[in-house]
Parts: structure tokens; C-alpha cells; sequence
């Protein structure tokens, strides 16, 4: 079997944004969010099918996946590979239009239904060492949960460094998936407990692929790589600027511009000839202004 890379858009959407198969999608809104008996999504219906660009360099036509289930709950599910500046606040301002849309001017708010963001993240995402953590609107001083309809849960993938053998709950299985799915040439036991993540597995075999989806994935991974190299350019490129001119802000500058543009700590050192401890303080630095 060739397993495709979960992170390429192609084949996020394929599994998560497959309205003949939802099975992958209910299995996996049920693992992140950690739902049980009653609460448990059961159904869902896609509220935008995804279409995959039909050639090199065009846009896809939906940055996410986004589902109502059968108590009008609803979803957004999103792959998030740059960690782009401002993605705390998108994040927030996306949901809180996404519950607030669901009535008109003069409607009751007994009408509104719960809204819940799924990230998964290519990116480390606060201090926090877990892979998996969930954000909700809580008592400071009680940690009462009240304000309950809007939901927040990222699956940082650095972060995640289980072995299959070391794996024990649903979303262990899951995030094991995504992020090694492309280096696996068999579906996994474990996978044959969940009938969600086995049909993604199968939807993920790029053998089972029509021809216009092996073109739209390689499609996204060629853009993907010029925009790598294009960056590589041009962050080299300020760095013998900023080594020219002796000017500590020049290098700064690169930093900050390499870290919004979606390059890790680790490859911002590497080509900036600092110190990844260096590198962080800059950025966090840049947050704090």
C-alpha cells in the first residue's frame, strides 16, 4: 500500500471531507473531543465537499472541513502546517462568527447550538508538553464550566512521539496516523478496532486513487516545494544582507519574517547562524511588542 502524507490538502479533505464516507470523520470528532455515551456524534453532514484544484498552483476551494451532526452541533476541522502569526486570535474570531452565524438579527439565542475548532497543528503551540489538549471557557476561581458552547482542541503533531506500541486511547491511534501514515506500507491492527480510522487508512492508499487526485496531490506538493525553495532564497538572501551591513535589526528582521512565513525554530537557526534559543527569545520577543 502507498499511504499519501495526511497534511497535503488532497488527502486531509479526502478522508475528513468525504460525504459518501463519514465514517473517518465521526470517529475522529469523537476521539479529539473526547465525547462518550449520549454526547457522542452519530451522524454529520459536510457543510462545504471539498474540490481539489484541477491544476498546479490554484487555490483550493475550502481551507477546512466543516460538519453539523445530528444535534446541530457543529464542527470545523482544520490542518494548519505555518504557524502563522495572529492564528490564536483567527482561530477565535473564526468560531465565535462561526456560533454567532447561526441566527439572524431578532432571532432567540435558545436557537444557537454548540461550536466546536479541531486543529491539527505542524507546529509547537504553547508551553504545554501534552500533544492533545482542549481549551474551554472556565471559573477562574472555581473552574466551574459554564459557558460551554464554544470549544477549542489542538493535536500539536511535534509534540507527538508515540510508538505503536504505545499507543492507548482513540486519539493516540488518530495522531498516529496523520503523522505517519506516509511512511507505513500496511494498515495497522490497532486500526482494525475503529471502523472510522480503517476506512481512512483505505482512503489514504493512493493506489485506490482516481488519476485526476494523483495529479492534484503531487500538484500541492510541487507548489509546496517552490514555495519552500522561494523562501530558502530569499531568507539567505537577508542573511548575507544582514552579515554586509553589521546590523544586528537586519537579522532580527529575517527571523521574524522566516517564522511568519511557517519555518521552525530549527531551520531559522540553521540558516540564520543563531542559537535556537536565540531564535525563540527573538520571536517571543516580537510577540510580546
Amino acid at each position: 500500500m502507498d499511504f499519501a502524507d495526511i497534511k497535503n490538502d488532497i488527502a486531509f479533505r479526502k478522508i475528513f471531507g468525504n460525504e459518501q464516507k463519514t465514517a473517518p470523520l465521526i470517529s475522529f470528532l469523537n476521539a479529539a473531543l473526547q465525547l462518550e455515551g449520549d454526547e457522542r456524534v452519530v451522524r454529520v453532514s459536510l457543510v462545504n465537499p471539498y474540490q481539489f484544484p484541477r491544476i498546479a498552483g490554484e487555490k483550493a476551494t475550502v481551507l477546512d472541513v466543516r460538519a453539523t451532526d445530528h444535534l446541530n452541533r457543529k464542527f470545523v476541522v482544520e490542518m494548519q502546517v505555518a504557524d502563522k502569526k495572529g492564528f490564536d486570535k483567527r482561530v477565535q474570531y473564526y468560531m465565535s462568527r462561526e456560533y454567532s452565524m447561526q441566527i439572524d438579527e431578532g432571532e432567540q439565542y435558545t436557537l444557537l447550538h454548540p461550536a466546536y475548532f479541531i486543529g491539527i497543528l505542524d507546529f509547537p503551540f504553547g508551553s504545554d508538553t501534552n500533544y492533545h489538549t482542549r481549551h474551554l471557557i472556565l471559573n477562574k476561581a472555581t473552574q466551574e464550566h459554564l459557558l460551554t458552547d464554544i470549544q477549542f482542541s489542538f493535536i500539536e503533531l511535534p509534540k507527538f512521539n508515540k510508538t505503536e506500541s504505545e499507543l492507548v486511547t482513540p486519539i493516540d491511534k488518530w495522531t498516529f496516523f496523520i503523522k505517519n501514515a506516509a511512511a507505513l506500507r500496511f494498515i495497522p491492527t490497532f486500526a482494525n478496532e475503529d471502523e472510522g480510522l480503517k476506512t481512512a487508512f483505505i482512503a489514504a492508499d493512493k493506489y485506490q486513487w482516481t488519476k485526476d487526485e494523483i495529479i492534484a496531490y503531487d500538484n500541492i506538493k510541487i507548489k509546496v516545494a517552490d514555495e519552500v525553495q522561494e523562501k530558502l532564497l530569499v531568507a539567505e538572501k537577508a542573511r548575507e544582507e544582514g552579515k554586509n551591513e553589521g546590523k544586528k535589526e537586519a537579522i532580527e528582521e529575517m527571523i521574524i519574517g522566516m517564522h511568519e512565513a511557517g519555518f521552525s525554530n530549527a531551520q531559522i537557526a540553521k540558516i540564520s547562524g543563531k542559537r535556537e534559543e536565540e531564535v525563540a527569545q527573538i520571536i517571543e520577543n516580537y510577540k510580546n511588542r
